[in-house]
């Protein structure tokens, strides 16, 4: 047995990498957002706003950052570092479009930075 690690960089690497080894197109249709990571950061997110976003991503196993002093409930607005699969980012912004405190409008900039913007 032999292991390399393979660095998928976007939608059209994965699926190239899932075919290579053989994967069902029907199950490379299914894993390859699960092969792609991404991380976004946001600024200037409202305390709700973050508490409600780092919530999300936390419940669906993918990961938000904020400051510290959000964390301890001490400030108005954090920068935040969101973390996770295409197909975990697709789970989440479909919740948070359903969310108050302006989350629908930070879902839709989101998908356009995840899949209109390569």
């Amino acid at each position: 047995m032999e292991s390399a690690r393979v660095e998928i960089s976007d939608l059209e690497a994965a699926e190239a990498a899932l075919t290579s080894v053989g994967a069902d197109s029907r199950g490379v249709a299914i894993m390859k957002e699960k092969a792609v990571f991404r991380t976004v950061r946001v600024k200037d997110v409202p305390l709700r706003a973050a508490l409600l976003v780092k919530q999300t991503f936390l419940a669906h196993g993918a990961e938000a950052a904020v400051s510290r002093e959000t964390a301890a409930l001490a400030a108005e607005t954090t920068d935040m570092i969101l973390m996770g699969t295409l197909a975990q980012y697709r789970t989440i912004l479909a919740k948070m479009r359903e969310q108050p405190f302006g989350l629908r409008g930070l879902s839709a900039d989101l998908e356009k930075i995840l899949w209109e913007n390569p």
